[in-house]
């Protein structure tokens, strides 16, 4: 079976994490420091919408291969990717600021964590049966 649809999400996902870790060398740059925020709070914000990128986007990945490599139709596969990208890229806009924006960080959160729990449930459903 040929992965056709999972390389575009996770190309897309890393661009994206490029892009957020650009930003927090940017920031580190900015404030002179290698390691840790140096106290501040535009650092710090940085350094959480890499990392929680790093943390959420791996597993959404691994969820998608694995329905695309069971076979999932490819419109199901496609909408769970554009959950995990939306939820992503939502999460990283809301961190673009001091403080992170409720308004998107919540949705994003939501997105992720839905396609998670669709992946998973169609994955155990698809192993039982």
């Amino acid at each position: 079976m040929t992965v056709a649809i999972t390389p575009i999400y996770a190309a897309l996902l890393a661009l994206l994490y490029v892009w957020l870790s650009a930003r927090v060398i940017g920031g580190r740059f900015k404030y002179k420091t290698s390691l840790g925020d140096a106290g501040q709070p535009e650092l710090l914000t940085r350094i959480r919408g890499q990392a929680n990128c790093a943390e959420y986007a791996p597993i959404g990945l691994i969820l998608l291969l694995l329905a695309e490599l069971q076979g999932a139709p490819a419109m199901a596969v496609h909408v769970l990717g554009l959950m995990l990208l939306a939820g992503r890229v939502l999460h990283a806009v809301a961190f673009m600021s001091d403080v992170p924006r409720q308004s998107l960080r919540g949705p994003g959160m939501i997105l992720t964590f839905a396609m998670i729990v669709f992946a998973a449930l169609g994955l155990l459903g698809h192993a039982v049966v």
